[in-house]
């Protein structure tokens, strides 16, 4: 194991152990290298390498803590590479929607509260056939993020949202080239939204798969044609 690796894994250990706890402030470099046993040289590249992923927050003339370690903040470093993903890698991001989404609707179906599920219902309704195609796709875009926030769980809904983003241009084309592409949207958003407000979490999870993958199969077609 490289040295750098080393340090890293050590000072991974202090925090999982509870020697170090999210606020903490590190103890001094020259202490902290001789308690584990490393260079201070060693030590400098953790920290730095650490402060990159959220995990230590170097605060100049202050010393070193320990973030929040809250997910959204540790997740703030994945989202950005989700970011940089070029188009071409956009049938990599609809599996992995594919994977999010059901798992999201399913919680949904278990704990979104009444009104919120009416409220989805209603959002369903909301646009028609001859608003702008920007607007189908906004619709879109909060109809899942209401059900990955429903879910109850922050990493999940973050990376759903983040992935969910990315998709934006697939969403704009589907709708300028696919004839029946807002009414099938419609249908299958209908068709999720009402086995959550029945509370049928396996009926909205089979839902949500199927309209995902569904768009996946379309983008795969879509992509193949216009490669040959």
């Amino acid at each position: 194991m490289a040295l750098t690796d080393e340090a890293i894994s050590k000072i991974k250990t202090m925090i999982l152990d509870g020697r170090l706890k999210p606020g903490d402030r590190l103890p001094r470099e020259a202490d902290l290298a001789e308690q584990l046993g490393i260079s201070r040289g060693s030590l400098r590249e953790a920290v730095r390498a650490l402060s990159m992923i959220r995990i230590l927050d170097v605060r100049r003339g202050d010393g070193t803590y320990v973030t929040s370690l809250e997910p959204e903040l540790l997740l703030e470093t994945l989202t950005f590479v989700i970011d940089f993903h070029q188009d071409s890698d956009v049938l990599d991001l609809f599996e992995v929607r594919r994977a999010l989404e059901p798992m999201a609707a399913e919680k949904a179906a278990r704990l979104m509260p009444a009104d919120e599920a009416a409220e989805l219902l209603t959002l369903v309704d909301s646009v028609r056939a001859d608003d702008p195609v920007e607007a189908w796709v906004a619709n879109d875009i909060e109809f899942h993020h209401r059900i990955a926030l429903a879910a109850d769980n922050s990493v999940l809904c973050l990376l759903a949202d983040s992935v969910a983003a990315r998709t934006h241009q697939a969403r704009v084309w589907r709708g300028v080239t696919q004839e029946d592409s807002f009414e099938q949207t419609r249908r299958e958003h209908r068709a999720i939204a009402l086995a959550i407000s029945e509370r049928q979490p396996s009926v909205a999870a089979a839902c949500a798969l199927t309209h995902v993958a569904g768009i996946e199969g379309w983008l795969r077609r879509s992509l193949g044609g216009a490669e040959s």
